[in-house]
């Protein structure tokens, strides 16, 4: 009888549970779902200094309808020192475009991340032939670890 009692309380204490989870209470959109997969980060290093974080979307896999003549990326980035005139590379070919953004900009829901101390960056590079792209931040003495995405 006890054994009975204490096997029913379990299966009332995890049946209640089973229902529900912690995803449940997210409800993130389409284009939010492909942003968390196509989003990458790395350290900005100057020698084994670690000075900011370089993060970015790769926007062709977002909307392909809007951006598909050119390879465009959101990028946002963080530097510990003074901001830098970073330049940006996709392959080893320097960015056609450098569009600076506000902290609140029309891709800030991909990100679920808005703060006054980024530097927010709608960038676009030449159509590559390759599937494979390397996306990289530097000048001078920073450097970022590539980000590698492929294309579709």
């Amino acid at each position: 009888m006890k054994y009975i009692i204490i096997t029913l309380i379990t299966i009332l204490t995890f049946s209640g549970c089973s229902k529900n989870n912690a995803f449940d209470n997210f409800q993130l959109t389409k284009d939010q779902e492909l942003s968390i997969n196509s989003l990458q980060s790395s350290k900005i290093k100057s020698g084994k200094t670690i000075d900011g974080i370089f993060s970015a979307i790769y926007l062709n896999d977002i909307y392909p309808k809007l951006f598909n003549n050119n390879e465009y990326f959101f990028v946002f980035y963080y530097m510990k020192s003074d901001a830098i005139d970073a330049k940006f590379k996709l392959n080893g070919d320097e960015a056609i475009k450098i569009k600076k953004l506000p902290s609140n900009n029309r891709f800030t829901n991909l990100i679920d991340m808005q703060n006054s101390w980024n530097s927010y960056y709608l960038i676009a590079f030449k159509k590559q032939e390759k599937k494979s792209l390397n996306l990289l931040l530097e000048n001078g003495q920073y450097v970022s670890d590539l980000l590698k995405y492929q294309k579709d």
